[in-house]
């Protein structure tokens, strides 16, 4: 879409967004036509996009489609397809057996990727069933304020990434220094922690 000449209204740093047209407040802010937040406030055209006036707020979407629709009935027992799976602990069933390395901070990066990468290298030794083993790393943690969207979003992927029924098992990774420790994740989703 061809939007005709726009001028910037202040100096915005490199890579930032700048809006095209006016946008009112509460409206949601595209970026490549994807929903990046809502206007928190009036954003007048030319105008820096960010923090400033840029805010993830609840969504008023329904999700309310195909309410009329029933359960599907079940095949009987015998006539059920199966695969074979990872029945794990938490009753939820995989398709791989991977161990994961997650990092709770950027600065211990180098080293999950280490391990991950010493295994690629050596193998598995008495251990065939595990299907291999991989580095989940992140560029924060160090210093994050706890009370922000970016802190609540990271917990919450790294969360998942550890209850990912395709993991037989997690090694958490930190140096004990970041903001985002690794015992406060153990003890917030109640994570089992196994032999050491």
């Amino acid at each position: 879409e061809n939007v005709g000449e726009v001028v910037t209204l202040s100096d915005v740093p490199s890579g930032h967004k700048i809006a095209v047209r006016p946008i009112a407040e509460g409206d949601m802010v595209l970026k490549y036509g994807q929903v990046i937040g809502r206007a928190s406030r009036e954003i007048a055209a030319g105008e820096h996009v960010h923090l400033q006036n840029l805010a993830m707020l609840d969504s008023a979407v329904s999700h309310e489609f195909a309410v009329e629709g029933g359960p599907t009935p079940l095949l009987p027992e015998g006539e059920r397809r199966t695969f074979k799976g990872y029945l794990r602990p938490s009753g939820l069933v995989g398709t791989r057996n991977y161990v994961g390395i997650i990092t709770s901070v950027n600065c211990s990066a180098t080293v999950a990727k280490a391990v991950a990468d010493y295994f690629k290298t050596n193998g598995f030794g008495n251990y065939a069933n595990v299907d291999g083993v991989v580095a989940l790393t992140h560029g924060t943690g160090c210093a994050i304020p706890t009370n922000t969207e970016g802190y609540t979003y990271l917990r919450r992927t790294l969360n998942g990434y550890a209850r990912n029924p395709n993991f037989a098992a997690i090694l958490m990774i930190g140096l004990g220094c970041e903001t985002n420790q690794i015992s406060h994740l153990v003890k917030a989703f109640e994570l089992e922690e196994g032999p050491l």
